[in-house]
């Protein structure tokens, strides 16, 4: 099944989900808020693993290794307006504005891992590491970056940048292994950022760097 047609399909099965609901009274089924507008790569970091796309007031978070275990966020008040703070001190300049970002990972990082175990979680984690549930890959981190990234932009929390598409690298021809990671585009130099918190442990500040220079490491 294609992008476009796997997407209509889980579309409208969330569609008629959701107006069953309304009309039963089942208040408990959990319906997404209004869509944000992705780019075809973005709405595939989703509908690949079946998962609602995030709104302005919530995503899934994605752990286990390729969204195995998976966790909704909802924001509170409290939650949106600490990011308010932290992506505010970053108005000045699109480097000041990365800076905020990597703080708003972090605070991700420390919201989310007590509730789901992945406090715990070490950097560069894979199928090597033998704790899938207090841990994330690559994949998880693209996603779970990409969805509070959107989250920001949807506020408007983003003055400099917008969120890019997810990218890939992975060249065996020569011995570079295959890593995903989530991407920030500069409005004023289009150039791209990548905003990468695999590499690093819990609560710690992601890799963020020009894509160009990421995609050559190893």
């Amino acid at each position: 099944m294609g992008l476009i047609s796997r997407s209509y399909y889980l579309s409208s099965a969330i569609a008629v989900r959701c107006c069953l609901a309304a009309a039963f009274g089942w208040f408990w089924i959990s319906c997404p808020a209004t869509a944000i507008e992705l780019t075809a790569a973005q709405e595939g970091l989703y509908t690949t693993v079946s998962i609602f796309a995030p709104s302005a007031t919530s995503m899934t978070v994605c752990y286990g290794f390729v969204c195995r275990r998976r966790e909704i966020m909802n924001f509170t008040p409290a939650d949106r307006a600490a990011l308010s703070k932290i992506l505010g001190a970053g108005r000045s300049s699109g480097a000041a504005e990365r800076a905020a970002v990597q703080k708003a990972m972090i605070w991700f990082d420390r919201r989310i891992g007590p509730i789901i175990g992945t406090d715990k979680r070490v950097a560069n984690a894979d199928i090597r590491t033998f704790d899938d549930k207090h841990n994330f890959d690559c994949w998880d981190t693209t996603r779970n970056t990409t969805s509070l990234l959107l989250m920001l932009q949807e506020r408007g929390l983003l003055k400099h940048h917008v969120v890019g598409d997810p990218h890939y690298r992975g060249y065996v021809i020569n011995l570079q292994l295959p890593h995903n990671t989530a991407v920030l585009i500069d409005r004023a130099t289009r150039t791209e950022w990548v905003v990468d918190m695999w590499t690093r442990a819990y609560a710690q500040p992601p890799d963020v760097k020009p894509l160009a220079e990421w995609i050559k490491e190893n």
